[in-house]
């Protein structure tokens, strides 16, 4: 009698893992956390920080993971392009936080990195609206996922936090 599959653990499931992991550990690096989101809508995972003497910071930064064997990475280009989900970037440009599209390179273990509302701010005219249900995003090759680009990310928060502190005292 033939024993019925299994499921199984496939590759897929075995680099999306990595690239997690991969993210905390920068964060870990800082002296940062990352909560993982259990019911993931869109956000997978986000970053707690903390100053000199171990306070919390307020406000997060929130991280969409990307995981593949396949990165393009085209000689003589310093960008490479990666399709997201038009139902995702929707959520991501309402979101108060800023929303960083981590893009894990598992072969290198390597990761690059979008600050999804302020590349979208930049491109003059762009409609969501208009949009197909997936969107080409250029990610250069310089934003490696790194302890020095979670340091970054903590600053586009305290920037946003600003921002809207400043809106309060008006």
């Amino acid at each position: 009698m033939e024993s019925p599959t299994r499921k199984r653990r496939t590759r897929a499931h075995v680099i999306a893992d990595l690239s997690v992991c991969f993210v905390e550990w920068q964060a870990l690096r800082c002296g940062y956390t990352i909560e993982r989101v259990r019911h993931d809508y869109g956000i997978d995972l986000e970053l707690k920080t903390y100053n000199k003497t171990g306070e919390r910071e307020p406000g997060d930064v929130l991280f969409q993971v990307k995981a593949t064997d396949g990165l393009l990475l085209r000689q003589g280009r310093n960008t490479f392009s990666f399709r997201i989900e038009r139902a995702d970037l929707r959520l991501w440009l309402m979101e108060k936080s800023p929303v960083m599209l981590i893009v894990f390179d598992a072969r290198k273990t390597r990761a690059y990195w979008c600050y999804i509302q302020q590349y979208f701010q930049a491109m003059r005219g762009f409609d969501i609206g208009k949009a197909g249900e997936t969107i080409t995003v250029n990610i250069p090759l310089a934003n490696r996922v790194n302890s020095r680009a979670m340091r970054q990310f903590s600053r586009f928060r305290d920037r946003i936090s600003d921002q809207l502190e400043g809106l309060q005292h008006e």
